[in-house]
């Protein structure tokens, strides 16, 4: 699927991917946080010692960061999107929507949607502009 980015997404990318020499396929920019789609494989590189790479992004930003890791199937991309959740399994119906049933163990259910539903609405976003996927159930 293609990605409309933003200038200002755009821009975000291109200091990430400066400042960490990770490449980012996607950026979500918020009011008080950025999250990065970071290629598969280069998530210690992004997050960088002790995580000072994603910190000095952050500071340059002035806004909290967040990385996903990009993944080659739907169902591994939304286990990756809702880490750092333990996600038992991904099951996708294809009726009329697309939609992704996760099965996530009861003690990681908040973890999985975040405060405030950030983590599952992240998630559920990144899906769709990647995989068509319209919704996420969490069971």
């Amino acid at each position: 699927m293609k990605v409309t980015l933003s200038d200002t997404a755009r821009r975000f990318i291109a200091l990430f991917e400066e400042e960490t020499e990770a490449t980012a396929h996607d950026c979500l920019v918020f009011d008080d946080r950025v999250v990065f789609l970071v290629a598969a494989g280069d998530m210690a590189t992004a997050i960088g010692p002790g995580g000072r790479t994603v910190q000095s992004v952050e500071r340059q930003l002035g806004r909290s960061v967040e990385l996903v890791e990009d993944a080659d199937t739907p169902e591994a991309f939304v286990a990756s999107a809702l880490a750092p959740a333990a996600v038992r399994h991904v099951t996708l119906s294809r009726q009329n929507d697309t939609v992704a049933y996760v099965e996530v163990a009861e003690a990681d259910r908040g973890v999985a949607i975040g405060a405030s539903g950030k983590t599952i609405d992240t998630a559920r976003e990144l899906a769709r502009r990647h995989y068509d996927i319209d919704d996420i159930q969490l069971t």
